[in-house]
């Protein structure tokens, strides 16, 4: 009954500098030496907290070129340096280990992964199974409680959407 496209911030730089402050905000309390945005929807999305806060941003590549420079990570990085993971949204949480492979084959250490929205359908439990640590600036109750409250969704608009997250979770 929901569904969060944040691929769309790339058209509204005002809110895409929100976005970014907030992630800055919770990644300050963060050891790391460079930003791991997760493709696609989180490349835009590091690119702003990239330029936010000042730290080097990578990306691991879905797929290795077979052409070029055939890299499997975007971006200047060296083995042993500590990558902090950020996608847009969390849901399961399947992508984010498929990153962790990525990345840790290539000699990055990953200990966290911050997210803008945690859709709590078992992405925390399952980053926090696999060792790494879960952070996220908005869960999607909390969001629901705000835009209830605001008259952005009714009451029964919310009241299904946490249903569903309460079936699914």
């Amino acid at each position: 009954p929901i569904y969060l496209d944040l691929r769309r911030l790339v058209s509204h730089p005002d809110v895409m500098r929100l976005a970014a402050k907030a992630y800055a905000d919770v990644a300050r309390g963060l050891r790391f030496d460079r930003l791991a945005a997760l493709p696609y929807a989180a490349l835009p999305i590091g690119q702003a907290v990239s330029l936010e806060a000042g730290w080097p941003m990578i990306y691991p590549r879905r797929e290795a070129k077979d052409y070029g420079t055939q890299v499997a990570i975007e971006g200047e990085h060296s083995p042993g340096e500590v990558a902090l993971v950020l996608d847009d949204v969390a849901t399961r949480g399947d992508s984010k280990l498929e990153a962790f492979a990525r990345l840790e084959a290539a000699g990055l250490v990953i200990h966290d992964v911050l997210v803008l929205i945690d859709r709590e359908g078992g992405a925390r439990q399952l980053v926090e199974g696999a060792g790494k640590r879960f952070h996220a600036v908005f869960t999607l109750s909390a969001l629901l409680d705000r835009w209830q409250a605001s008259g952005r969704v009714t009451t029964a608009q919310a009241d299904e959407v946490r249903a569903f997250l309460a079936a699914t979770g």
